[in-house]
């Protein structure tokens, strides 16, 4: 992988891991336009690392946030912040069972699958179509919803359903605020990124032989900053509404993944 590739991919991680348009299913297009269909699986490190990096994008853009939640789990109170981390351990659950049990049948799912992926693309944008036409309500989340929208994320593990589109969509259309619901839904992805990140390093799957760490930083740099500006707008664009012209994109995208797919 060359310096630019890993910028190019680096900034693809990094805003469509926070815009609505399914990050996975970029990194599979980009791939492809980029004379492979295996760019983001050839290096475990450059998966980490560029996870890493939007993991700790959302920890800067929350850490106010963060900071009280951790405040209220230290000090043992059942407070809003307490109530808040406990749904996003619910939240977890459906991700966490997927990953856990049907590991192997996800990995098929990606590695080229361009019809798959422009398919799932057009399922984020009615979701969002819908999610853009509902009103805002004022309500937090509750216990009930937050494992709804955990299934939500659940199903966004698969290529070409945004995670953010689809837990963001999810908790608007079941009458939670729009503010409240993207900042759900960028800090319940918080553990379960770490945690993966966690698992592949106690794991001894990662590899530092022949790697380019000069490559690697530049992916880092690129996913952190890009992820930095994505998450910062994305939770303006929800608050206003905004959300039409990412269901309009990733219905071209998607039709165009489609016919490229169909046509090679």
């Amino acid at each position: 992988m060359t310096t630019f590739e890993a910028i190019i991919l680096g900034i693809v991680q990094g805003l469509t891991e926070f815009l609505p348009v399914s990050s996975s299913g970029h990194l599979e297009i980009a791939a492809v336009l980029l004379g492979s269909t295996s760019l983001p699986e050839e290096s475990l490190l450059f998966t980490v690392v560029v996870h890493f990096a939007t993991a700790l994008s959302t920890i800067v853009v929350f850490r106010k946030d963060i900071g009280r939640i951790l405040q209220g789990l230290l000090r043992f109170q059942w407070n809003e912040e307490t109530q808040f981390s406990l749904k996003i351990i619910l939240s977890m659950i459906p991700a966490v069972i997927i990953g856990l049990f049907f590991e192997q049948e996800l990995e098929q799912l990606f590695g080229g699958k361009i019809v798959l992926v422009g398919s799932m693309l057009l399922v984020t944008a009615m979701l969002l179509f819908l999610a853009d036409k509902a009103k805002s309500t004022g309500k937090p989340v509750s216990t009930g919803q937050a494992v709804i929208v955990g299934l939500a994320q659940a199903v966004a593990m698969l290529p070409g359903i945004s995670r953010s589109g689809a837990t963001i969509s999810t908790s608007v259309l079941l009458g939670i605020d729009k503010e409240k619901a993207a900042r759900f839904s960028f800090l319940m992805v918080l553990p379960l990124i770490i945690g993966k990140i966690g698992k592949d390093i106690l794991d001894g799957a990662l590899t530092y032989e022949n790697e380019n760490f000069g490559v690697m930083a530049a992916a880092f740099a690129a996913a952190f900053l890009a992820g930095l500006f994505a998450c910062s707008w994305m939770i303006q664009l929800v608050k206003k509404s905004k959300l039409t012209i990412f269901a309009v994109y990733c219905v071209v995208v998607g039709l165009i993944a489609i016919l490229g797919g169909l046509m090679t």
